[in-house]
């Protein structure tokens, strides 16, 4: 992302969340905070740009608030990534709950964006303090719409301001409360795409770095295929925001790579594995993608 600018995507990611929860049953991970984290100029501005290239009208109430609208805008955003944003946060909160129920006393969401976890789960909260590691540019914005809608920021919720290319994680830890013993889940969701690869396993070396053995990772990671639909199209889009794909990892050689830096593979979720378990028996166009996996690491 651009310097001292706000990740596009992570406004982008709380719309498309947003959208699902109002419009969608059953539901694949239900957000129900994410349209209101959002600014109204910024929703404007989106809606603005999708009934652009849908040649639609906006709606008075908007188009993810507009039944036909929003039924029209669905194959759109699914297009644009909408089933992976939300099976992968359903995917690192599931494992999370199971890991809590095991120990884990720490939550660290790197590339939170505008994640609501510390604000959506208080049953989850009392059991954990959570950390949000992000941009500066993009925690000042989510920081200032908190303030905008009187949110009360919860005691276990501290932010962590950092820029993975120019700062370790463990040293902008290391300036909070995280504690060092105390085994930790940590959801990276989003991101690993956007860095290059030596930023990528620094990150992931810095996690084993501060985290005692036992604690978690979770992330996904970009594995391009020729001819998968919509790759091209993607890439191109996410170039003119200024937020271009750098990163693809090789899922075959994923474990031996991640043991040099401290960590084992404990799963390495395809394609097939996310649709039977979050998109099976679907009739509304949501499908796993082709060209994402989910790594779940532990540290040794």
């Amino acid at each position: 992302m651009q310097e001292n600018h706000v990740s596009l995507t992570a406004i982008m990611t709380a719309y498309m969340r947003a959208y699902h929860t109002m419009n969608d049953t059953p539901k694949i991970f239900d957000d129900f905070l994410a349209f209101e984290l959002i600014p109204e100029e910024r929703r404007v501005l989106i809606e603005q740009g999708l009934a652009s290239a849908l040649q639609i009208p906006v709606p008075e109430a908007g188009l993810a608030r507009s039944g036909q609208a929003a039924d029209a805008l669905r194959p759109f955003l699914q297009a644009m990534g909408l089933s992976h944003v939300l099976s992968r946060s359903r995917y690192a909160e599931d494992n999370l709950e199971l890991a809590v129920q095991q120990g884990i006393g720490q939550y660290v969401i790197l590339g939170a964006g505008l994640d609501t976890f510390a604000f959506r789960r208080p049953d989850l909260l009392r059991q954990l303090q959570v950390f949000e590691a992000d941009h500066p540019a993009t925690q000042a914005f989510k920081r200032d719409r908190l303030a905008e809608l009187k949110w009360e920021t919860p005691s276990h919720l501290h932010f962590v301001p950092v820029d993975f290319t120019k700062e370790r994680l463990a040293d902008a830890l290391k300036r909070t409360a995280y504690d060092v013993q105390t085994k930790s889940f940590f959801s990276w969701l989003g991101v690993t795409m956007y860095l290059t690869r030596d930023e990528v396993f620094a990150t992931l070396r810095s996690i084993a770095e501060i985290a005692p053995a036992g604690s978690a990772v979770i992330f996904d990671y970009f594995v391009p295929e020729e001819g998968a639909p919509h790759d091209k199209e993607m890439r191109e889009e996410l170039s003119k925001i200024g937020e271009p794909m750098k990163t693809a990892l090789d899922p075959s050689t994923l474990a031996v790579e991640l043991e040099r830096v401290g960590l084992r593979l404990h799963e390495n979720a395809s394609s097939a594995d996310i649709q039977e378990r979050y998109f099976q028996n679907r009739t509304d166009g949501y499908q796993a993608s082709c060209h994402v996996r989910f790594a779940w690491a532990v540290v040794t």
